[in-house]
This record gives C-alpha cells, structure tokens and sequence, in this order.
C-alpha cells in the first residue's frame, strides 16, 4: 500500500577524516549498523537497501555490505550519481518504501578518498611516449587541457562564482575567502568535522592557490566517511514508540534533477538551473518557502559554489546572493545560517556519503540534538547535493509535531 508521508527514523555519521585502520566496508557497516540503532530497529526489519558508493567499492557495495550487517534477501540498489550519489541512495529508498514496497528502508553513502589528490581523479592510461589519442564518442567531446584544468571541478566552479560575480556585481577574492572563513569558524563545534581550525582571513587568502579565487582552505577536503538514514511509512512509524516517534524526522520534500538540454552546458556545466529546478520543486512539495527555513546544509565544495547557491536555492532575491553574505544571515547566528556543519570545506567530502551527511546535520538540529552548535527551536531545514555529470538532490526537513 502507498504512503503518504515518509519519516527518517534512524540517521548516523562517522567521524569524517581519515582511516587508515578501516576500509570502505568497514566505513558502511559502521554508519548503517549506527543508523539502525539510533532508529531501535534492526536489519531484519529493513526491506530495501540502497548503497552509494562512487570510487572504490568494486562492483555489489550493497551485497558485500550484507555480508556484515545482514543478509537477509532483500531488494539492494548500488548506486553512483557523481556527488549526489548519497542524496540518491536515500530517494531510493524513500521511493520504495512510497511505493509500499517496504515498510522500512536504509540508505548507506560510503567513501575512502583520504590521499587521494584531485577529488580522487585516476591517472589516464596513455601512449608510452604520454601522449593520448582521441577515439570514439568519449574522444570526440573530451577536452585536451590536462589533468589540471579548467575542465576539472576546481577550474568549473572558479569560472562559475566569477561568471555570477560579472554578471551581478559585487564579487571580490576576499568575499569568496569570508565565505570559507565563516564555514571554517563553524566546523570548531562538529566533532565529526575531518577539519575542526578556525582559520584568519589572511591565512585563506595566502594559502594556495587552486584556481582562482578558490584557495586551499576554500576548497572541499577529501577524506574517508559513511553515513547512512533508516526511513519508514508515516502508518508504521504510528505503530512504534513515542520516543521512536518523538525523534523521527518527516521528509516533507525529496527531489533529484538532472540538466536539462541547454547549448551553454555542453561545455561548462550549469549548476544553477539544475539545483534551482530542484528547489522550486522542493519547496512546491513542502509546502514550504525559503522564508521558512531555520537551516540549509548546501554543497560548498568550493567557496564560489556556496554563493552562487544561495541565489540557485532562492535564499535570496535574484542577484543578491553577495547582499545576502553580507547582512551576515548565513553565520550560525544569523536569520538563515547556512553550512553550520562546517560544510565540505572543513566537514570534509567524502563523495557518496556527503548526501546523506548533511541531511544528519540538518536531523541533529531539528531534534535539538546538535549540542553547541545547536539552532535553537529549528523546525525546518533544506539539505542539497549537487554532482556535475550532473545531479542535484534537495530535502526539505521537518521536526515532529510531536
């Protein structure tokens, strides 16, 4: 039977940093057997398993993960969708247990990127001299700039922030370094953070430089991580405890987009309809406006990357993304504090398990949970994801009634 309304019940997050001791299946059966205590269920009870993982698990992550927690023959979905790839696993499950597939469904992301350099970018085989050949489809529309490029994730999201910088106004290299200044002051109060140093402006802005005007510090830091959520039927979680009850958090909005066809995209991608699609969907499925929100967890895998989304996910009036920064909002104590996690700048990225990550945050703080960094009395919060390939996921949260 369909459900209406669907509620994460359990949710959980390992230390993100790194872990030389444990290997990525370690990491998963770690947050899913977490998730799963933390909603007082077991695996016996989960009828669906989604399993994200983009760059080292081989093939059958879900399966090999069974082999830990549980086998008990059930439907596994191995998921890989760029940086969205958690957010994906957990639409996976929600959609399943939406259907009345299952009752309850888990959700794992999971990653070991610690060393790994350039957001995990492998070498590329190649003559013995070095040189590559194009060849088939893939060649005639790959770019021949290097490993290190204006084609790779830190080249594309510098020309983003200053693309929106020229065609609004008021960007600067020290505006884009407060924006990771703030974010570096947040991750102080998350234990979990792979970075927990609160850096002076001055040592973002002479650290090194990346692509400009993203320094070392404005960049997301890859790291080793899991996370994973339980999620179940609004008509079963009625059925279970009252604490149960009391800490399961509605999922009022679960959305995922894709590009759609535009010119321009096809040679730099477009993060800014994709995400901002997802948003108006978002917030239509909610019920909800960006006025509403007490949070936003949002992907800061650069500091360019988290202006341009205030603006993509409407936290502003269009153009006013740099006005909204500097009214001061995004601070943990301001109206509409955003990344308060520390964000991918300093929480870390693990890629398939940030998805998931920042929907624990924005949990933590809507079940007044998040210790000293709580917002106080939040009820609302957004998570988003955005992978270039592309995909872009947005949750909208809420707390309880009850």
């Amino acid at each position: 039977m369909a459900a209406d309304d669907i509620w994460i019940l359990g949710i959980h997050m390992t230390k993100f940093g790194k872990h030389k001791d444990k290997d990525t299946i370690d990491l998963a059966a770690e947050a899913a057997m977490g998730a799963l205590a933390d909603g007082g269920v077991t695996m016996k009870q989960m009828g669906v398993l989604a399993a994200g993982n983009l760059m080292n698990a081989g093939a059958g992550i879900g399966q090999q993960l069974q082999k830990q927690i549980g086998q008990t023959g059930i439907p596994v979905y191995n998921v890989a969708n760029a940086c969205a790839t958690g957010a994906t696993a957990l639409r996976t499950a929600i959609m399943a247990v939406k259907a009345g597939e299952a009752d309850y469904g888990l959700a794992v992301g999971v990653e070991k990127l610690s060393g790994a350099g350039l957001l995990g970018q492998p070498k590329t085989a190649g003559a013995a001299d070095g040189t590559w050949t194009p060849s088939g489809r893939v060649g005639s529309v790959t770019g021949l700039e290097g490993r290190v490029g204006t084609g790779t994730m830190p080249g594309v999201f510098a020309q983003i922030g200053q693309e929106y910088g020229h065609k609004y106004g008021g960007t600067s290299f020290e505006l884009f370094a407060r924006i990771s200044e703030k974010n570096h002051a947040h991750s102080t109060l998350n234990p979990l953070a792979a970075y927990q140093k609160r850096y002076t402006l001055e040592e973002i802005m002479n650290d090194v430089m990346i692509s400009y005007p993203n320094t070392r510090p404005m960049c997301s830091a890859n790291c080793d991580g899991a996370a994973a959520a339980v999620v179940v039927s609004g008509a079963v979680l009625k059925t279970l405890t009252g604490e149960q009850r009391r800490r399961a958090v509605k999922v009022s909005a679960s959305v995922l987009t894709s590009d759609p066809w535009q010119e321009g995209c096809q040679v730099l991608p477009d993060v800014n309809t994709l995400t901002r699609d997802a948003a108006v969907r978002a917030y239509d499925q909610a019920g909800v406006s960006p006025s509403d929100l007490d949070l936003v967890e949002l992907h800061d895998c650069f500091a360019t990357a988290e202006l341009v989304h205030y603006d993509n996910l409407m936290l502003c009036p269009e153009g006013g993304a740099v006005d909204f920064f500097e009214s001061g909002a995004t601070w943990r104590d301001g109206t509409t504090p955003v990344n308060v996690s520390g964000g991918l700048q300093s929480k870390g990225h693990p890629i398939a398990a940030t998805g998931i990550a920042n929907i624990w945050e924005v949990c933590r703080h809507l079940r007044d949970e998040a210790a000293d960094r709580q917002i106080q009395d939040a009820k609302v919060g957004l998570a988003h994801v955005i992978g270039l390939g592309s995909a872009c996921g947005v949750h909208i949260l809420e707390r309880a009634a009850a």
